[in-house]
């Protein structure tokens, strides 16, 4: 039965593309669809503005007409120049558990980089670290999150007979929420509320919240320069999340500090949609959008999303100001744990923050490497 890996060529190819996923993970009952609108744009060139500093490279294994597998490759050319590397990337990885479709998809696109000049591959990971980046390692019985992968063991085993190599891991973590909160926290948090040049805004209303957009995702591209994987978003990028995001999230889990009229800091959750995007099967419509919003209604977990505090600012506990504020708001709507995405293994003040308010690690991603 011959195996073939070819780029895509045509629409009816990236929709073989889009809903394999869908096929590879039938058996496992953990796993949450995409939302399909969102992803029909961002494979789109003309759609993600993210095609015009990337190259990229869309490609399906097919084995007697029948697709098996699927892998995108991508060199970030900013990214590149920005850091003087000569990286590509691997990213969006499914296949079955067949160790030769995996191989030979992932000896696709290195030969690709290696036409490109690439001395390295890295993966999984997107453009930036906006998307899912990191195969699961550890924690295949636990919850997945909206844009992080929830792979099967097996493709760990396949990574390491690729003779790819441990990059950088992230833990994800489980805070548990009581009535209150510790007495400790509460008397940081009090303290740096004291601070006179800084101000905690909170929200209730979307409106209210839409004009600081701009500012959180400027803010982003200040503090995460030297984050794995970050690539400064451009101004057009920044709006464009902004028009994405802002509309959809909940106003009352987005903190900010502000200091005169500059936002040195941000915090932003959602509750977990899980439940929606399974009945929904990551259709907005017609009743997606109705099942997704009934499940945030429903969850008692929220779901970190992005924080950041401007580099000067650190050290005031500007951090334990906003993560308080979150989980009162989180404790008063009836959340009873919340799930910390990413944290980045390396980012050990974050990590212990997370830890002294009795986070405890329940997954663990891992972005690979290998030299070319």
């Amino acid at each position: 039965m011959a195996l073939e890996v070819a780029e895509i060529r045509n629409r009816r190819e990236l929709r073989e593309f889009i809903y394999l996923p869908a096929r590879v993970n039938r058996t496992n009952p953990l796993w949450i669809p995409p939302i399909y609108m969102d992803n029909w744009k961002f494979f789109d060139a003309k759609k993600n503005r993210a095609f015009q500093h990337a190259d990229a490279v869309l490609a399906l294994a097919r084995r007697d007409g029948r697709v098996v597998g699927r892998i995108m490759g991508i060199v970030n050319r900013r990214c590149n120049e920005l850091r003087q590397e000569s990286t590509g990337r691997f990213g969006f990885l499914e296949c079955y558990e067949e160790q030769n479709v995996f191989s030979a998809l992932i000896a696709f696109v290195e030969n690709w980089a290696r036409g490109l000049g690439m001395n390295k591959l890295v993966g999984p990971m997107g453009f930036s670290d906006q998307d899912p980046q990191g195969f699961l390692y550890e924690g295949f019985d636990q919850q997945p999150t909206l844009d992080s992968f929830h792979n099967f063991p097996y493709i760990v085993r396949f990574m390491d007979a690729a003779g790819y190599t441990k990059e950088v891991d992230y833990f994800d973590y489980i805070i548990k929420l009581s009535d209150r909160l510790p007495e400790f926290y509460e008397k940081i948090s009090a303290r740096a509320a004291r601070q006179p040049e800084f101000r905690l805004v909170e929200f209730t209303r979307s409106k209210d919240l839409k004009p600081y957009g701009r500012r959180i995702f400027g803010l982003m591209n200040i503090t995460y320069t030297n984050i794995y994987g970050y690539v400064p978003l451009t101004d057009a990028e920044m709006d464009a999340l902004a028009r994405q995001y802002l509309p959809v999230i909940d106003p009352r889990f987005v903190k900010i500090v502000v200091k005169g009229e500059d936002v040195v800091g941000f915090f932003i959750s959602i509750p977990n949609m899980n439940e929606g995007l399974r009945k929904s099967r990551g259709h907005l419509f017609p009743f997606g959008i109705l099942q997704i919003m009934a499940a945030m209604k429903k969850t008692k977990q929220l779901d970190a999303l992005l924080t950041g505090i401007r580099e000067d600012c650190r050290g005031r506990g500007l951090d334990v100001l906003m993560g308080a504020a979150m989980m009162r708001t989180a404790i008063a709507a009836g959340f009873d744990k919340i799930d910390s995405h990413h944290e980045l293994e390396t980012n050990l003040k974050m990590r212990a923050e997370v830890e002294r308010v009795g986070g405890r690690i329940v997954k663990r991603f891992r972005i690979y490497r290998k030299a070319l």
